[in-house]
């Protein structure tokens, strides 16, 4: 981690007036800046990230160029950023250049992002007027994870991109977009209670659509904020037990109550299970700093469909469609069964590895 003593100050070179995301480029840099700590003046130690207006590129390159004193990031012939040291200014990089690390992006470099779960080449891009709603694109597919669940990856970044430049054109934060979630989580789970299970999943829908969109807002926004986050994933955290219940209360409603015997075993499994998922979760983040998914490729393919709320909500969607909301629940009760076992010898296997005196390495950062 850079020391907090030696980080550079932001200058900007040039100006810009095109917007993007509803802000400018030297705007979304002083956000940028604010998120990383950044001193507001020049240090004793001459440090400076100089940086062209003319060019937008992914948070990831800042904090990885913050991290690489005497390192330049070039486009071709074209200075985006470079990470200054010992009073060295922008104008005298052409004379330096056999001292610095010159970085290409049109060398393709790649970079592991560890809040992301993901490896690539972030975007860097001139902003013009008609460039813009392209790199609001690419910034917003920058800001997805690369591991997570299939409905997120694959079925409505489209409508999340929609509705979180919606947000920002009409200047919504990202915390209002959270608290209409919650309302809507709260919602489907009433509606769930009573067996409306149709419109339920609609509310659900929504919400799930919309605590994409959150995460989203904030990050290409950079308002990001701790207690925003917290509620966020807190909302995340509570809410899938709740609904699992009282989808099996509203089965009533249909004819297809299950026994208190079947109901008690079935909420056993899904409570139980989602909270030991976490807790594994948890005990590999702590022991091997880093989440279980990002591992090996098999555990990066099975997020997509582990036992979370979407693969779930996904199997309660077919059973009802089908008519059979009751096999839905217990479906789910076996899934999340399955998905706890799977996590658990996978942690067991990371143990046997790292016994062994093999490191734990994701398979990201080995690519």
């Amino acid at each position: 981690m850079t020391d907090a003593k030696s980080l550079p100050a932001l200058t900007p070179i040039g100006d810009n007036p095109t917007l993007l995301w509803g802000m400018t480029n030297a705007e979304r840099l002083r956000r940028l800046a604010r998120a990383e700590g950044l001193p507001e003046t020049i240090p004793a130690s001459g440090a400076e990230l100089a940086v062209n207006l003319d060019y937008v590129f992914d948070p990831v390159w800042l904090r990885h160029m913050l991290t690489l004193p005497g390192a330049v990031l070039m486009d071709g012939d074209t200075l985006v950023m470079a990470h200054l040291t010992g009073g060295m200014r922008p104008e005298d990089i052409a004379g330096h250049r056999s001292e610095l690390t010159i970085i290409d992006y049109r060398d393709n470099p790649q970079i592991y992002n560890r809040q992301l779960r993901k490896l690539d080449c972030p975007f860097v891009q001139r902003l013009t007027p008609e460039t813009r709603r392209e790199i609001e694109r690419k910034s917003y597919f920058g800001a997805y994870k690369g591991v997570t669940d299939a409905l997120t990856k694959y079925l409505w970044p489209e409508i999340a991109l929609w509705l979180t430049r919606g947000a920002a054109s009409i200047g919504m934060t990202p915390n209002m977009v959270t608290a209409i979630g919650a309302a809507l989580c709260i919602y489907a789970t009433y509606l769930f209670a009573y067996g409306h299970y149709w419109t339920g999943m609609l509310a659900g829908f929504i919400f799930m659509v919309l605590d994409t969109v959150d995460g989203k807002l904030a990050r290409c926004t950079i308002t990001s904020s701790k207690w925003g986050n917290v509620a966020d994933h807190g909302v995340d955290l509570i809410h899938p037990p709740f609904w699992w219940y009282f989808w099996g209360v509203g089965l009533g409603t249909w004819g297809l109550a299950l026994s208190n015997q079947t109901f008690l075993l079935v909420m056993i499994a899904v409570v139980a299970g989602y909270i030991l998922q976490r807790v594994i979760e948890g005990l590999f983040i702590k022991d091997f700093g880093m989440d279980i998914h990002v591992w090996q490729k098999f555990d990066s393919d099975f997020r997509l469909i582990t036992a979370r709320r979407n693969p779930n909500i996904a199997i309660l969607f077919f059973a009802t469609l089908a008519g059979r909301p009751d096999l839905g629940l217990i479906a789910l009760a076996w899934w999340t069964v399955i998905s706890l076992v799977v996590h658990a010898v996978r942690l067991v296997q990371a143990y046997a590895v790292k016994r062994s005196g093999r490191p734990i390495v994701s398979w990201m950062e080995e690519a």
